[in-house]
């Protein structure tokens, strides 16, 4: 049972270090739960507190709607965090290259002006419109919302790591057994189990091997479904004895008192087994969109299907942004999201502000704009 984390778009005063623990991208303090008797009400609703997400959070301010932002996970930044926090990202207009945890500590920064709350460790459960048109909407954990539009910003829905089909490593879970690095210095001077095939256990082993004591990358076979140039430096690693490399498979956890002392590895001619301190699984993630499949959208091959136009769903007041879009030509990129929030919260705003007409105002014109960004610092709830 996760309990509701709630904080607010730039909370800090200043982008703090990746390891800071007030860091935007840190998990943030629970908080009490809002009563599900007093929904919170707002122009859109946000579910996801990805890139995409955290930039349709700032345009939203840009147009004039407030907003709420819901995630499942107890940390903002959504599937770049969870895989990938340190791996740079090169196609973000204007930044020639960022790491994914820089990109989403800069998109908070930009959110700051307009103080969005963000909701963690909630997930959306149920959306039921009234009959004035507005939506109310509810998560698993009590949370209740009042809103004129939705916004999916989920990535591809809820991601679920492929855990390690043995008993014994349940109750090791984040203390030896991880199915993501958060942090390489937790690695430092220790002896680490890397088991998969693909990117992300490649580059994960690759960038241990720089701190920790001793890394065994474990496949089922001697192929990869990783990048070839990953594929050629983890050889290369191998090669000049900085890391090693197994083909087969995770058998059996020795782990008296829950603490991992070793790790047995299943292989063509025996078993073989290794002294370990932690064991990273890395089989890939399972996109589950969850709730969202019984909300009476159109869904092809697991996304929500939207007018280009506008990227509102089959059912008006929902739209899906990011990589839960589906359309033709569909493109799965940090950047088409950011275009596609701009786009469906124009739309938006008809539905939270219906006897009004929203002029265009480029944002280089927008003195009230301007002046709120400039001293955003003094909006602070």
């Amino acid at each position: 049972m996760t309990s509701e984390s709630d904080t607010r778009v730039g909370a800090s005063t200043a982008p703090t270090s990746p390891t800071s623990p007030t860091s935007p991208t840190s998990p943030t303090s629970p908080t009490s739960p809002t009563s599900p008797t007093s929904p919170i009400s707002t122009d859109v609703l946000i579910v996801g507190a990805g890139p995409v997400g955290l930039f349709a959070a700032f345009e939203a301010g840009v147009v004039g709607l407030s907003c709420q932002i819901v995630d499942t996970l107890e940390r903002i930044g959504g599937q770049c965090i969870e895989l990938y926090p340190d791996k740079p990202i090169y196609d973000i207009p204007a930044i020639p290259s960022c790491t994914a945890r820089e990109l989403v500590d800069r998109l908070m920064e930009q959110c700051r002006p307009f103080n969005v709350p963000i909701h963690l460790g909630q997930r959306v459960e149920t959306v039921q419109q009234r009959e004035d048109g507005r939506w109310t909407v509810t998560t698993g954990q009590g949370l209740v919302f009042d809103t004129a539009a939705i916004m999916l910003a989920a990535g591809n829905g809820a991601f679920v790591p492929q855990r390690l089909a043995l008993p014994e490593a349940t109750p090791l879970e984040d203390s030896h057994v991880h199915y993501s690095v958060r942090n390489l210095a937790d690695f430092a001077d220790k002896t680490v189990i890397v088991a998969g095939g693909g990117d992300s256990a490649l580059d994960w082993a690759l960038a241990l091997r720089q701190v920790a004591r001793r890394v065994v990358l474990v496949h089922r076979r001697n192929g990869f479904s990783a990048v070839a140039s990953s594929v050629d430096e983890m050889r290369r690693a191998v090669d000049a004895d900085e890391m090693e490399f197994m083909v087969g498979s995770i058998a059996a956890l020795a782990a008296p008192e829950n603490k991992l002392a070793s790790i047995e590895i299943r292989q063509i001619g025996g078993t073989a087994q290794i002294d370990a301190d932690h064991l990273v699984v890395l089989y890939g993630l399972v996109a589950d969109l969850g709730p969202i499949a019984n909300w009476g959208l159109k869904i092809i091959g697991g996304r929500v299907d939207v007018d280009t136009s506008n990227y509102e769903s089959s059912r008006p007041g929902i739209f899906a942004v990011g990589d839960i879009a589906n359309y033709p030509n569909k493109q799965k990129l940090i950047l088409s999201g950011f275009h596609e929030a701009s786009l469906a919260l124009r739309k938006a705003y008809t539905y939270a502000h219906p006897d009004k007409k929203r002029v265009h105002v480029h944002s280089s014109y927008d003195a009230g704009l301007a002046d709120r960004i400039a001293t955003g610092s003094t909006h602070q709830a």
